[in-house]
């Protein structure tokens, strides 16, 4: 535990971040003082889940902030594509060794594809959350609520200014 201190406190000193990735799939990111990483190039909801979009297509995931948070994923629970989602509404429920909890939509539309592989591998979730982890993937229904929600450098703050609190 005082390593993590140590390094987190270390990291936010020296305000680490990279401004790019090694990984071509993967856009540059920056790490907050928690050291869950925060992507550029998505967007982010109050209640800790990313979007994607690509086209006419959304990606959504829960944060690696909030997969830290909740510990070692055991079951997921997501909704049949072909079904709708209403942004701040529940789609499914996350289950990890400390506690269940709802994933709520950041956007509103149509699943038109569920990541089937986190039936038998909920943990990708952990160890993916920005790539294999990912949800649904959705095709919006209203622009504005893509629009709305926060980019990296505003939810890196909101996960600080959070955290502080607890």
């Amino acid at each position: 535990m005082a390593l993590r201190m140590w390094a987190s406190s270390t990291a936010n000193a020296l305000k680490l971040s990279s401004s790019g990735s090694k990984s071509h799939l993967l856009p540059a990111f920056s790490i907050s003082r928690c050291f869950s990483s925060v992507l550029e190039g998505l967007k982010y909801a109050n209640s800790h889940e990313w979007v994607k979009h690509e086209g006419s297509v959304a990606t959504i995931g829960i944060t690696d902030h909030a997969q830290d948070h909740l510990g070692e994923v055991v079951f997921v629970e997501l909704p049949e594509a072909n079904s709708s989602v209403s942004k701040e509404k529940s789609f499914g429920a996350v289950e990890s060794v400390k506690a269940t909890s709802e994933i709520l939509s950041p956007i509103s539309g149509e699943v038109i594809e569920v990541n089937t592989k986190l039936t038998e591998s909920p943990g990708l979730i952990n160890s993916s959350p920005y790539e294999e982890g990912w949800m649904i993937k959705v095709k919006p229904s209203s622009p504005a609520e893509l629009e709305a929600l926060m980019g990296p450098k505003e939810y890196t703050k909101f996960c600080e200014d959070e955290d502080a609190a607890h």
